[in-house]
């Protein structure tokens, strides 16, 4: 028997449930809904009801929540089973997917759930997202208010990035303006209030939670704001003297829809070189022969208004590269479909008097290789086994891992 379920719910709100609600709901049946709102604004999903067989590990019946396309399990939301409804979810943009499934036993009543458009607030999670003030980029309305809740995991931190900023101006940021608060709620320690023409320097949390408010009042408006968030994985602080990190899920696919920063910042006098172990991404647009899907791309300097140093995708065998300050900022964008194993990359830091090797560790060879990253404490370990450096830049099909420093 073939059930017709699932499809794409593009109106600006509306609800779905399970084949048959609130009868029992067939067995061994998969149903996919895509949620897709307008751009700029997010998706806000709520549960009327769930009843669902319930298994501890939910591998039987289950509802899966993704934050984009459900191809993609680096955006997944959550997993749920049994007769606890799902949390409110908001989409970090403007597709959400969620997939139904049922084995071939046991069939409860199923699950009854709403949708709208979200243009102002939430709460949003994942690796990294876009936010926007209402309407962006015409001018926001007059007396809005809206409240985001930026949730990474926990014994993380977040990093908010504004890339647009246009708003009523004031010497006190009374009118219009953007607050943020490192923590949940208002109650929490109050970072700052921007209002005005001039970008808000970027924001990092103390904590896996950040609060942003938008406010404005009865007259004179503007374009608004557009920022971006990441946290976890997507979002590090290097401060060693050398290290090693790579992309996230690696050397499994990344994720597709997010944007990380990697920053290496070290003490005064020091320049950074980075060594490319591996780098598998999206190829080319085969009209542009441009980078214009997934990339990876390293600046000069803090913030992506530093000196652009390169951008790539594809498989390539990349240079090392050296900065001409103390910090180097990489960013790496994917698209909404086709993803890749990522890159890995190890850097060193030099101070202006001293001079790092010249050379791609695969035209080293492999016994030079492991002289040279003997020579600067890396261990040799993971080199010496079946997943050697040389290799890995001479056949980017081989996927390695740098050791622990």
């Amino acid at each position: 028997l073939c059930v017709k379920c699932g499809g794409v719910l593009a109106a600006p709100y509306g609800n779905f449930s399970s084949p048959n609600f609130p009868g029992l709901y067939p067995y061994d049946t998969e149903c996919t809904w895509l949620i897709v709102v307008t751009e700029g604004s997010s998706a806000l999903l709520t549960f009327d009801h769930f009843d669902l067989e319930y298994h501890d590990n939910c591998d039987y019946d289950y509802l899966k929540i993704y934050n984009g396309f459900s191809e993609d399990e680096g955006n997944l939301l959550g997993k749920f089973c049994g007769k606890s409804s799902p949390p409110q979810f908001t989409s970090s943009w403007h597709v959400m997917s969620i997939i139904f499934h049922s084995d071939k036993h046991v069939a409860s009543q199923g699950f009854s759930a709403a949708y709208r458009k979200d243009v102002c607030g939430g709460v949003l999670t994942g690796l990294s997202g876009m936010i926007t003030s209402p309407d962006y980029p015409e001018n926001y309305p007059n007396n809005a208010e809206c409240r985001w809740i930026i949730r990474a995991v926990p014994n993380s931190i977040i990093k908010l990035v504004f890339t647009d900023f246009q708003m009523e101006n004031n010497e006190g940021c009374n009118f219009d303006y953007v607050a943020v608060y490192d923590g949940p709620t208002m109650g929490d320690m109050h970072l700052s209030h921007y209002c005005g023409n001039m970008k808000p320097p970027d924001i990092v949390s103390s904590t896996h939670e950040l609060l942003v408010v938008f406010k404005s009042d009865f007259n004179i408006g503007g374009r608004g704001f557009k920022a971006y968030f990441f946290s976890g994985k997507c979002q590090e602080v290097y401060t060693a003297i050398k290290g090693n990190f790579s992309s996230p899920q690696y050397p499994n696919f990344y994720p597709n829809n997010i944007k990380c920063h990697w920053t290496i910042q070290l003490p005064p006098g020091y320049r950074i070189k980075v060594f490319f172990l591996d780098l598998a991404l999206e190829g080319r647009n085969s009209l542009t022969d441009g980078c214009d899907y997934d990339h990876l791309a390293v600046f000069d300097g803090g913030t992506e208004k530093a000196s652009l140093l390169g951008k790539w995708c594809g498989r390539e065998m990349l240079s090392p590269i050296t900065s001409t300050r103390n910090k180097l900022l990489l960013v790496l964008h994917t698209d909404r479909n086709t993803a890749n194993r990522g890159f890995s990359v190890a850097y060193i830091g030099a101070s202006r008097m001293a001079t790092v090797g010249e050379g791609t560790l695969g035209g080293m060879g492999r016994a030079r290789a492991l002289r040279w990253l003997r020579a600067f404490s890396f261990s040799g370990a993971g080199l010496a086994g079946s997943c050697s450096r040389a290799q890995a830049v001479a056949d980017r099909h081989t996927p390695c891992v740098l050791p622990s420093l």
